[in-house]
Parts: C-alpha cells; sequence; structure tokens
C-alpha cells in the first residue's frame, strides 16, 4: 500500500513539473521576438506601406499605411536623377559633359556597371546607368560630377526633400546601399515617394526617357567590358501603359517599387514600399495600377478587365 502511494506521488510530482515547464516555454515563445525583427529586417507582408495617386493632381486613389517609415534602398536614385535633370534644364550642366570615374566611384559594391577608375562617360550614359541597371557606381560618379562629394550631394537630396515636402524622408547616402557600421538606413514613406515621383513626372519630360527603358547596352563595341543592362522593373512591358519609374531592394528591408502608368490621358503614381518578397512586391503593384485606374475610369477599367481575361481564356486553349 505504501509503494502505491508513493507510484501516485511520484507521478503527480512528475506531472507538476511537466506543467510548469511547459507554462514557462509558452510564456518564453510568447515574449520572443520574431526573427525578422532581431535582425533589423522591416519588410512586411504585403509590405510596409502603400500609396497610388493620380499624377496630375496628386488625388490619394488608394492608400494603406502610406506614412510608415521604411527603407527606400535604391528607389532612392529617382532623387538624384531629380536634381540632375533640373541641373541640365537649368544650363548648369550638358547631358553630354563628361562624369570622371573616381577611386570611390570604382570601388562602389552591389549593382553596378563595373566602372574603372580614370573612365569618363556623359552624363547621358550614367543616367542609363543609374536607372536601367541602377548602378551604384554611376550614382556615386554623378554625385561627386555634381556637387564635389557624396556627402555634399547628401546634402543636395535633404535639401531638394525638404522643398518638395517629403516631411518624412531622410537621406544619407547617395545609392540606397545598406549603411556602414556607425552609419544610418535611408528614411522614407510611400507618400513621400509618391510626391518624388510627381515632381519628376509633370516637370521633367527626360524621365521616362530613362525609367521606360528596358535594356541597353553599357560600353557599347568595347568587346567583354560591354555590359547590357536591364531593368529590374518587371512591370515594364506586362502592364498597360507602365512607362517607370524605379525599384529597390536591401536585404533589411525587402522589395521596393515606384511605378507609374499611364491610359486613355490619365496617368497615374503607385508606390510599394519594404514587400517581404519580388513576387508579392509585383504582384502587389499590379494591384494597385489596376485599383487606380479602377477609381479613375470604372467603365475603362471593366472594359479592360473583360479583354485581358478573354485573351487569358483563348491562349489556354
Amino acid at each position: 500500500m505504501t509503494t502505491l502511494k508513493s507510484r501516485f506521488f511520484s507521478l503527480g510530482l512528475l506531472s507538476c513539473l511537466i506543467g510548469a515547464a511547459c507554462a514557462a516555454h509558452a510564456t518564453t515563445q510568447k515574449n520572443a521576438k520574431p526573427a525578422a525583427a532581431r535582425k533589423g529586417i522591416i519588410s512586411s507582408n504585403p509590405y510596409l506601406g502603400a500609396i497610388v495617386v493620380e499624377a496630375n493632381s496628386g488625388r490619394v486613389l488608394f492608400e494603406d499605411k502610406a506614412d510608415a517609415k521604411g527603407y527606400p534602398a535604391s528607389v532612392l536614385k529617382l532623387i538624384d536623377l531629380l536634381i540632375i535633370l533640373e541641373r541640365v534644364e537649368q544650363k548648369q550642366l550638358s547631358f553630354q559633359d563628361q562624369v570622371p570615374v573616381s577611386a570611390k566611384s570604382s570601388k562602389t559594391g552591389g549593382s553596378q556597371v563595373y566602372l574603372a577608375e580614370k573612365e569618363s562617360f556623359t552624363v547621358d550614359e550614367m543616367l542609363y546607368a543609374l536607372m536601367v541597371q541602377s548602378a551604384n557606381d554611376a550614382a556615386v560618379a554623378l554625385a561627386e560630377k555634381v556637387a564635389g562629394s557624396t556627402d555634399a550631394f547628401s546634402e543636395l537630396m535633404n535639401k531638394k526633400a525638404k522643398e518638395l515636402g517629403m516631411h518624412s524622408t531622410v537621406f544619407h547616402s547617395v545609392h540606397g546601399l545598406p549603411p556602414a557600421r556607425g552609419q544610418e538606413h535611408d528614411v522614407t514613406t510611400a507618400r513621400d515617394l509618391s510626391i518624388l515621383c510627381r515632381e519628376l513626372l509633370l516637370k521633367h519630360p527626360d524621365t521616362l526617357r530613362y525609367t521606360s527603358t528596358r535594356e541597353r547596352p553599357f560600353r557599347p563595341n568595347a568587346g567583354n567590358k560591354t555590359i547590357i543592362m536591364r531593368t529590374h522593373n518587371h512591370l515594364l512591358g506586362h502592364v498597360e501603359g507602365c512607362d517607370g519609374l524605379k525599384t529597390g531592394y536591401i536585404t533589411q528591408a525587402g522589395f521596393s517599387i515606384a511605378v507609374t502608368a499611364s491610359r486613355h490621358g490619365q496617368r497615374i503614381v503607385a508606390i510599394v514600399l519594404d514587400s517581404i518578397d519580388l513576387r508579392t512586391r509585383d504582384n502587389k503593384a499590379k494591384e494597385l495600377v489596376a485599383k487606380g485606374f479602377a477609381v479613375l475610369d470604372p467603365a475603362a477599367a471593366a472594359a479592360s478587365h473583360s479583354a485581358q481575361t478573354a485573351k487569358a481564356h483563348e491562349t489556354k486553349k
């Protein structure tokens, strides 16, 4: 009898210990931060923030967390383009001016056209490299050409952002690469990026010459030094009326895109900031473009959708 009581006591004690361990594990799991947060990753599913605006008026057609602060990555190169186009139009710079390659620009990592120190290319060619290839080395070379240094050019970027009313934006780099130790991330919002895109589209027609280009050689006729630049904007050629603008990616921020499209005399700008992956970003961007035009012209959007559906059915036959 004593042995039986002892066994029941042991089983009860074991049950209590297991229960306490499970409760402690549950509390630990509840308080634990997601792995992504621990690594400093801010991208969200489907995105951190998004907005669609009518280009001419700025009327908001859709927004979702449009003021959430994120990292623009290479989308910020649009303000590089804006500053340079302004100087060309003000006759302070010419598309045919030569841009020398410094040691610093030749050593810039990430997406690039592999500039070599002491090479020289026109402003025009460097802008294609900046927009089509998203070349970080071209961003540095152009910044040095215009302002003398990347730090001085960053000051121009922040000054311009303030003038445009991009109140939640701060730039620390000319290319959008992840910051080095001791440096800070570039920060912006979907709403601020839409302001930047509208400024480019409404006042600088050369913008679309660069952002609509899907493929272009850099250093043509230079043998194995020639680089075939290909756009990272997968909506070009696949979404009706799409002719820009810019994509961006860094590990911490995921995938972003600023896209514009024109249909039936109407133009919209759609921003997807810091999406979880490439497919989600592109799918959401397509959805936002369709949603924007549906708000502007429901009848035309319905007809376009019907035509696309019919075409899809024909393809399957």
